[in-house]
């Protein structure tokens, strides 16, 4: 609400008063917001509306009737670009600004402030996008961060589609974007060709131009080139970049300042279709009931100098992503896929964590060489698991085994969060197309490789900080008070209590957990303590992982596909003495951090932790897209399902074993009014008392598939097994209200208790 400087007289305000309030406020100030202030009513809105209206005219003020500011000034919330860094302050203009062509736009400083819930936001770097707050400070304006945005792509992605009058369509495949825009240019498209638009001009009714047709939207590898185009992810090597990749190609892999453990039986343990292979395990008894073991990495910082193309572009990507159909690999193939790969029978450059593991489980020592290793044999989990349960593996299977258990005993010891999270596996047929999706496997042999890796990454956090080193850790906070104060109020629906003035660890919510026996209840409390998780990023600061109960963490095992890990390698070869000798021709001499690195570790792991939550996305919206695809031809049949989410207006729910989040609005679950109770996470029924809570499993009806844009669409069934006549289609009124199309109305329009109004309450037992 926007704040009053003064009491205001009652009646119409003049245009001098209006301006006076339009600057003074601290918030967006819109049509709503003058007539509250000035206490409006009835015809004096309708008579505001008219003289809002002049004012645009006569230039006085600009904006639309939700967000007024002065003509030619800045608005009081907008999105901001940041263009300039200097001496660590960011400076940022407008994202639009349209006063004339001849004024240039302000130029504002940024003042980053605090997130809400505590915490700061990340460094802001040029070309970052924020919505900030102006403030006057002094003769000039000042930018206070409220939010950061996510990059804004350049084009646009959709579906050509022609209505009955001949006019185009861009049908958008992202299913947050709900409207079509009018195609101004089809560039040689047809209609149902997937294209790449760009706005044809300013606002929305210039429409967008075609500027390339990319095919058949359902055609084999379209979803992820869909992911690829839809978050900006860099899928072309530059000529700089594979060059030097060929030039890294050339260096020696010897004895030379390496430990030569090509005599051991070094395994790597991954899926069946693995695109590459990082990590390889070994380990043998010590005599003394504990064991001597090797995690093998491969040595990619060798390859990948500080400083050149192939570093520059890494660094760029962030990441690999894995795509059902494809990667889009951090370094080009010739290094990721083969000589940076731990192939079989191959000599390879590895990175090499020697650790002594107690009868316990405790690391009692660890030690990081640079060595030459030449792997025994590539497995796949399902072949590693099915020697094991056959009974005579050969010697260094049983050996990692014998090994694993006495690390999972120091794991359950330390007793890390356990939330049951299935991964879904999409397996395509030799033409691309989808010949299964299923939930994968957990095997023991997933769980031994996992705890080595945990084991490698834990000793590279520590023998890193011996040596007072950077470190890039792998942070995982505990959850912040606001969360846990939700989540005590949404276990206290349950009869269940959380004190908050205890020590919050993993292990209390494992117990948790444990003490819920029915099915459908441990469903329910386990999605509310995943929603208290905070998202694990990187930073060069320890704060612990929390997930994992670790003091310590850092990723060291997969450098072939995170920058992370790749910084991780370089600070140990600078902290041990690893560096090899200087190559003979064109790449960079030092495979250690560079001074620049080391200066700017904070700013590169924000960058990098922002590269893996837009490959996290990308992957999860292709996987949706594939589901969809999967389950359009199955449109009508009733699934098991499980709530996922629960809003005002309606619930997502997702198929159980299969996934697929789909919607079910509020509006289809009948006549009844339906209650939103925030703390406990449910939809309540006012008369019934048929509640939808997040964890419920229920049958639903699939009403929609959507394979371009991943969205579904589910139907409510009654006790019978039909579906629910939606609200609206039957002695309903017709509400009164600017909603533009066919299907039920906005639900929360009404008056109160009218059926489709939705009302916020609190905590609600059941």
């Amino acid at each position: 609400m926007a704040k009053q400087s003064k009491p205001r007289a009652a009646g119409l305000p003049t245009r001098e008063q209006i301006l006076e309030f339009i600057q003074s406020a601290d918030s967006i100030v819109g049509k709503r917001e003058i007539g509250k202030a000035f206490g409006l009513k009835g015809q004096e809105k309708i008579a505001l509306k008219r003289l809002l209206k002049d004012m645009a005219e006569e230039g006085l003020i600009d904006g639309k009737r939700t967000a007024y500011h002065r003509m030619g000034g800045v608005p009081k919330v907008t999105v901001f670009k940041v263009m300039d860094i200097e001496d660590g302050e960011a400076f940022a203009i407008p994202e639009t600004w349209q006063p004339d062509d001849a004024t240039p736009p302000p130029r504002l400083r940024v003042i980053e402030g605090k997130k809400k819930g505590g915490g700061r936001y990340p460094a802001l770097k040029i070309g970052d996008r924020i919505l900030a707050r102006t403030e006057e400070a002094g003769s000039n304006l000042e930018a206070h961060v409220m939010k950061k945005l996510p990059a804004k792509t350049d084009g646009l992605m959709g579906v050509v589609e022609i209505d009955a009058g001949g006019k185009a369509w861009l049908a958008p495949v992202d299913k947050r974007i709900r409207t079509s825009s009018a195609i101004a240019d089809l560039g040689g498209a047809e209609a149902g060709q997937l294209v790449l638009a760009e706005p044809a001009g300013r606002g929305t009714r210039a429409g967008v131009n075609v500027i390339e047709v990319l095919g058949d939207p359902l055609a084999p590898k379209a979803f992820s080139l869909i992911a690829i185009s839809k978050h900006g992810i860099p899928n072309v090597f530059p000529s700089e970049t594979l060059a030097e990749a060929e030039r890294a190609t050339k260096l020696p892999v010897s004895t030379d300042k390496r430990e030569d453990l090509r005599h051991l039986p070094i395994v790597a343990i991954d899926p069946a279709d693995a695109r590459d292979h990082d990590d390889a395990i070994w380990a043998e008894p010590d005599g003394e009931g504990g064991f001597n073991a090797l995690i093998a990495i491969a040595d990619v910082s060798y390859y990948v100098r500080p400083g050149g193309a192939l570093d520059r572009e890494a660094r760029k990507r962030g990441n690999s992503v894995y795509f059902p159909d494809r990667v889009v690999p951090m370094l080009p193939e010739v290094l990721s896929a083969d000589v940076c790969s731990l192939r079989q029978g191959e000599d390879r450059a590895a990175m090499a964590c020697h650790l002594r593991v107690s009868s316990t489980g405790k690391i009692t020592s660890h030690r990081f060489s640079r060595a030459i290793v030449r792997i025994d044999e590539v497995i796949p989990y399902e072949d590693a698991q099915k020697r094991i349960d056959d009974g005579s593996p050969p010697e260094n299977l049983r050996n990692l085994w014998d090994c694993w258990k006495v690390l999972a005993a120091a794991r359950e010891a330390r007793d890390p969060l356990d939330l049951d999270l299935p991964e879904r596996r999409v397996v395509l047929d030799d033409q691309g197309k989808i010949a299964e999706i299923a939930v994968r496997e957990r095997l023991d042999a997933h769980r031994v490789v996992e705890d080595f890796m945990i084991a490698a990454n834990v000793a590279a956090a520590k023998a890193l900080e011996s040596k007072t080193a950077p470190v890039v850790y792998r942070v995982h906070e505990q959850p912040s008070r606001e969360k846990l104060v939700a989540l005590r109020e949404y276990l206290e629906t349950f009869g269940k209590k959380l004190a908050l003035g205890q020590v919050i660890t993993p292990a209390l919510f494992n117990k948790m957990l444990k003490d819920v026996e029915e099915t459908s209840e441990k469903a329910q409390v386990m999605e509310a303590v995943l929603r208290s998780q905070t998202q694990a990023y990187y930073g060069p600061n320890n704060a612990g992982h929390f997930g994992l109960a670790l003091g310590s963490y850092a990723h060291f095992t997969s450098p072939i596909r995170r920058y992370a890990d790749l910084l991780v390698h370089r600070s140990l070869v600078d902290s041990f003495d690893l560096e090899q000798a200087k190559p003979s021709f064109d790449i960079p001499a030092s495979s250690g951090l560079s001074d620049k690195d080391r200066d700017d570790l904070g700013k590169i792991c924000d960058a990098i932790s922002k590269t893996e939550r837009r490959a996290m996305e990308a992957e999860r919206d292709t996987i949706d897209r594939y589901v969809a695809a999967w389950l359009s031809g199955r449109v009508g049949e009733t699934f098991e399902t499980r709530i996922t989410g629960v809003q005002s207006f309606g619930f997502f729910a997702t198929i159980v074993g299969l996934g697929g989040d789909g919607l079910v609005p509020v509006s289809t679950l009948g006549s009844e009014f339906f209650r939103y109770d925030e703390a406990a996470q449910s939809l309540v029924g006012e008369h019934s008392g048929t509640s939808y809570s997040s964890g419920d499993t229920l049958k639903l009806q699939l009403g929609e598939a959507n394979p371009l844009t991943g969205a579904l669409k589910f139907v409510p069934l009654d006790g019978d097994g039909n579906p629910i006549e939606p609200r609206g289609q039957r002695n309903a009124p017709k509400a009164k209200t600017g909603h533009r199309g066919k299907g039920p109305q906005k639900h929360m329009r009404g008056k109160r208790g009218r059926p489709g109004n939705i009302r916020h309450q609190g905590r609600k037992k059941r």
